[in-house]
């Protein structure tokens, strides 16, 4: 039976991953977090521009919005130990007519299983959009033919360890509009839940003596 690759390691190989790289009009910069302690998994879609530049995942007024959705200050959504940020795409795509292109396909099917695999600790699930509802809820019923607002209305079929949400760009705020009940009801459930998954703040470590 083969060993799995140690999580660090096979960050590293992700991280210098040239697959896409013909297809990349900006080049290939994958943008994830992870780690083998991570309690919540962020399952979105791909980098932007921004994040694309910066390197930091949600870096961006989308993770300004996404942060506010789950209760949590900056440092602690960037604590690779309570928070995984896996894309379906880990580079940015590029844009099209009608905004940024969706994940490169070959991505997901070459990294996403062996990650989810080396972060066995993992009880809640954040499926933002519809390539990732894909991924994450193949067994679903309906989910084929399902619209994104119809999967986010379900989400207590799956509550609590998955929850399916739209983008929290900037770009949906006309669906945060026509849809109050996601902001009034599912943004409550998944503070509290995230609050009772991370547990009180920890205490900061002195230092070690030089």
């Amino acid at each position: 039976m083969t060993r799995p690759t140690p999580l660090p390691s096979l960050l590293q190989t992700v991280r210098a991953c040239t697959l896409c790289a013909e297809q990349l009009p900006h080049g290939p910069r994958p943008v994830l977090q992870a780690d083998a302690r991570a309690r919540i998994l962020v399952a979105g879609q791909a980098p932007g521009r921004k994040v694309h530049a910066s390197g930091v995942p949600f870096d961006d007024a989308s993770g300004e919005r996404l942060r506010r959705w789950m209760g949590l200050e900056r440092d602690q959504f960037y604590d690779a130990a309570l928070v995984a940020i896996l894309p379906m795409g880990f580079c940015y795509p590029g844009t099209g007519a009608s905004g940024d292109l969706p994940p490169r396909r070959e991505c997901a099917p070459q990294w996403r299983q062996a990650l989810l695999d080396s972060m066995p600790h993992i009880e809640l699930c954040l499926i933002i959009g519809q390539h990732a509802m894909a991924w994450h809820l193949p067994a679903a019923p309906n989910t084929g033919s399902r619209t994104l607002t119809e999967q986010a209305r379900g989400w207590r079929e799956h509550w609590p360890a998955l929850l399916p949400m739209p983008h929290p760009s900037p770009r949906n705020n006309l669906w945060l509009k026509a849809n109050p009940w996601f902001e009034q009801q599912v943004v409550p459930a998944l503070q509290a839940r995230v609050a009772a998954l991370l547990g009180p703040p920890r205490e900061p470590q002195p230092a070690e003596p030089a």
